[in-house]
């Protein structure tokens, strides 16, 4: 089969298309032909090696996996032990070595697609969308009533941080650019602020969450516009060590300001955005397509930062 390996840490010119092992599944496995793998920013982090720490999850010298988690597709074959997948069903979850035709994890860490999405949409429900779950459920702890800001409504995770906020009841404040007003107003946004056009931080209004997907602004900016009980949750952002030591700090001695924190996917999160997806609460958006041949392509435009929406590579057309 085809695939994207990776045999150093470095820019996208360190992708390269082989022909490698189609996967066999071991007794808890499920192989599915890929249909679609879904980009998000720590895939481009990953590749970079950088900052030097992911090195101590990813491996030191080079990354011990090949390249692409979030997935969807079709199953092909399954191990002995798996009873709830069939060859034929169309899921979507996580796995290693993504960017592949065909691609294997275990049972538990797939979904069944719902049906009115594409495969491509589907692909977009994992990493990013999960992450923006434990931003709003977890950290940010958004309630009915709530009057909350994301800062940074475009991109691969803050169309997903609008969305759900409002399912849990908040009014949302979203701030994006010019050309991502429209879809904003689309995912469901309150307030729609153009940040080439106004300041969001100089509003007479105050939130009780800052969901900073963007990372553009300081806390002592924030607070302007923080309720006395409000809280700024850091989701975006440079990944310098520096830069997250520093919001570390601050959370520590400061009650408005939320600590780092990272989402790992897990089936029970993975369960809940089927649900949101299948009950049409939550609309992944994808802004483009590359063929699995134009994966460093894809990788290069991510890492520009001006992505809209959710970037896809297709392994097998859907």
């Amino acid at each position: 089969m085809k695939a994207i390996v990776q045999s150093k840490y470095g820019n996208a010119d360190a992708l390269q298309l082989k022909e490698t092992d189609k996967p066999i599944p071991g007794a808890n496995d499920v192989v599915i032909k890929v249909h679609a793998t879904a980009l998000h920013i720590g895939d481009y982090y990953t590749m970079l090696g950088s900052p030097f720490l992911l090195r101590l999850m990813m491996g030191f010298f080079r990354p011990k996996f090949g390249p692409g988690t979030d997935v969807a597709g079709v199953v092909e074959s399954v191990g002995a032990n798996v009873t709830q997948w069939k060859p034929g069903d169309a899921v979507f979850g996580w796995c290693k070595g993504g960017f592949a035709e065909y691609a294997c994890a275990d049972a538990s860490q797939f979904a069944r697609k719902p049906e009115h999405l594409s495969f491509e949409q589907a692909s977009s429900l994992v990493t990013s969308a999960l992450t923006a779950l434990e931003a709003v459920r977890g950290q940010g702890k958004v309630k009915p009533g709530h009057n909350v800001l994301v800062n940074g409504a475009s991109g691969g995770v803050g169309p997903f941080v609008v969305q759900i906020a409002k399912s849990y009841g908040a009014t949302v404040t979203a701030v994006c650019s010019t050309r991502n007003v429209e879809r904003a107003v689309a995912m469901g946004a309150d307030v729609v602020v153009d940040y080439t056009q106004e300041d969001f931080t100089q509003r007479n209004e105050t939130y009780d969450c800052i969901l900073d997907v963007a990372g553009s602004r300081s806390l002592k900016e924030y607070r302007r516009v923080l309720k006395p009980t409000g809280v700024v949750i850091p989701i975006g952002g440079s990944p310098n060590l520096l830069r997250v030591l520093g919001i570390a700090i601050k959370s520590m001695f400061s009650k408005h300001q939320g600590a780092p924190f990272v989402s790992m996917p897990n089936t029970e999160d993975l369960n809940t955005m089927q649900e949101l997806a299948e009950s049409r609460v939550v609309q992944p958006f994808v802004e483009e397509c590359y063929s699995l041949e134009r994966t460093a392509d894809a990788y290069r435009y991510i890492g520009e930062g001006h992505a809209r929406g959710k970037i896809v590579v297709q392994p097998a057309r859907s």
